[in-house]
């Protein structure tokens, strides 16, 4: 059985067992799909090849119909902040999308994102994807037994800022596990110090959305695209971690560097 402090789940060794499990199939399947990422395919081909991958692990997309979503994946290319809807719409080179995968394996949830360049990407391009992929980064080296929430916010927001990025702060790191979403919010903004205090066994996920221009963002008519609300790019990258008995393992570590995407080292 699990049991909870503060309202949030402190996982058992058999459930981190079994979130390791479906981490690393999540893991494996976002991997795939940098192999797959070019100018021209289609978001609703990566949606295709992301449900097929997933099934033949033996797991099931999360996202599909899950409070209505239509997909089995998140695509969202260019200035669409998250939850983007895949589609009939071509990949362009110079473009940058984010895929978010996430598995449900043995009743258990693995969640994890990353920010691909199509093609050759342009200097803000480039540097919004790299704030992005280092601010995760430094968001899971605050995990620790004691730590507090806001220090992985303060840490976030102090680097993206420091970039002249900014933090989205409309949508937030979650808890995770049996459910998709659960208890704690994990905002990627914040004040060190602050928060709920970190214990052993907890498990949620971090994932900075970083624009180039200001925070604010707008939900579009489909009621889940959400867009910067001054047009300019965004990306993200997410994992799902495990709070250990001295730091953080993350569940969502992938067998090695993404194509297409992790082929930088500017931060």
């Amino acid at each position: 059985m699990h049991f909870r402090r503060s309202s949030v789940e402190i996982k058992t060794q058999r459930e981190i067992e079994l979130m390791r499990e479906v981490g690393r199939l999540a893991g494996e399947t976002l991997s795939a799909v940098g192999d797959i990422i070019r100018p021209g395919i289609t978001t609703d081909e990566i949606n295709e090849f992301v449900h097929a991958d997933t099934l033949r692990k033996g797991a099931e997309p999360a996202p599909l119909n899950y409070l209505g979503f239509p997909k089995s994946v998140c695509t969202s290319v260019n200035e669409i902040v998250c939850h983007g809807i895949p589609g009939p719409q071509k990949l362009l080179a110079g473009d940058i999308i984010n895929v978010d995968v996430t598995h449900l394996y043995k009743g258990y949830h693995g969640d994890t994102s990353a920010t691909f360049y199509v093609g050759t990407p342009s200097a803000e391009a480039r540097k919004v994807t790299e704030v992005s992929r280092k601010s995760l980064e430094l968001g899971i080296a605050q995990v620790a037994p004691g730590a507090r929430l806001g220090d992985i916010g303060a840490a976030i927001q102090e680097f993206a800022e420091g970039q002249n990025c900014s933090v989205v702060r409309d949508f937030v790191g979650h808890g995770i596990g049996r459910k998709f979403h659960d208890e704690p919010k994990v905002s990627h903004y914040g004040k060190a110090g602050t928060g709920l205090r970190l214990k052993e066994g907890m498990t949620f996920t971090i994932e900075p959305m970083i624009n180039v221009g200001h925070w604010e963002v707008k939900v579009l008519e489909d009621e889940w695209t959400a867009v910067t609300l001054d047009g300019t790019l965004s990306a993200q990258f997410e994992h799902t971690v495990l709070v250990t008995g001295d730091g953080a393992e993350i569940l969502t570590a992938r067998p090695g560097k993404l194509k297409n995407s992790e082929i930088f080292d500017d931060y």
